[in-house]
């Protein structure tokens, strides 16, 4: 198992002018981090090739491998120019993860705020064709480079582990997996244990998180990052081991399952977030190492 931080669980403290992205490489370093996750908020390096060097150089300089690309994408579109100009844009982005010397890639594949009217298994059989296509060219385009292409239980209308396995089986490349985030099938109100269990024989990388969970007649009161799943359940982002995700037994599962790589922590929570992505690091060793 190989313990990194994404670079989202720094965004306040980027979006505050405190760090860079480049503070975030030697951040992670001093904590003993082996890989950081590129997710391009606060910051970007498509449009920045001097930034994306110095990003590959700092991380080599730290030991800090790249491990994953994660980016917005949205490939249920009104016309087919809009659509193609959707596809340039992303490759956009795989020649940056070229760039940074990285071989795997997250991107969605519709919106990632939509309508409760989008929300259904219908939206996403009415556009399958397309979202197909989507994957497929960035899966084969990405290929030339070696890069694996991944989605993430993400975004509602492909957050299900089913959905997933939906758009893997139609898209049918071998270049095209799932990033696997135990939390977020918490979104769609799927029990975490459940949606790692089926989706992590297609995963090539592994996403860990922690929310505190209130049931939907259970209003936690005023104040906080509290939103509601698509079944009107309360979440919040918790420190990693602290929340109500039972992460012992998910993790138990990965590590059974023989996955051995890239273990990504990522905080989304109100705690400061450098103490929370600290403890909440250290709690992922500690508790990987106790099972």
């Amino acid at each position: 198992m190989k313990p990194g931080v994404s670079s989202y669980s720094l965004l306040h403290a980027i979006k505050a002018g405190e760090m860079s992205v480049l503070d975030v490489i030697d951040w992670i370093a001093e904590q003993g981090g082996e890989h950081m996750e590129i997710v391009p908020y606060g910051y970007t390096l498509e449009d920045q090739p001097e930034l994306a060097d110095a990003v590959r150089e700092r991380a080599a300089a730290k030991g800090i491998e790249l491990s994953n690309y994660s980016m917005p994408a949205n490939f249920v579109q009104e016309t087919r120019e809009d659509f193609e100009a959707e596809m340039e844009r992303v490759k956009r982005h795989v020649d940056t993860v070229h760039r940074l010397g990285m071989k795997h890639m997250r991107h969605d594949v519709t919106a990632f705020t939509l309508p409760p009217d989008k929300w259904g298994i219908d939206y996403l059989e009415d556009h399958l064709e397309q979202i197909v296509e989507g994957c497929r060219q960035i899966a084969d385009y990405a290929a030339g480079y070696g890069i694996t292409t991944t989605i993430e239980n993400h975004g509602v209308s492909v957050q299900a582990s089913d959905r997933v396995q939906r758009v893997l089986r139609a898209v049918d490349r071998p270049n095209f997996k799932t990033t696997l985030d135990i939390g977020n099938f918490l979104c769609v109100d799927e029990e975490p244990l459940v949606g790692v269990k089926r989706n992590l024989p297609f995963a090539s990388l592994v996403h860990v998180k922690d929310f505190y969970i209130r049931p939907a007649d259970e209003n936690p009161g005023g104040g906080g990052d509290w939103f509601r799943s698509t079944h009107g359940n309360y979440l919040r982002g918790a420190i990693f081991g602290q929340g109500d995700i039972d992460v012992r037994r998910v993790l138990r599962l990965v590590k059974a399952s023989g996955y051995d790589g890239y273990i990504t922590l990522e905080f989304e929570g109100m705690e400061e977030c450098r103490e929370a992505t600290k403890l909440g690091l250290e709690n992922l060793r500690r508790i990987w190492n106790e099972l």
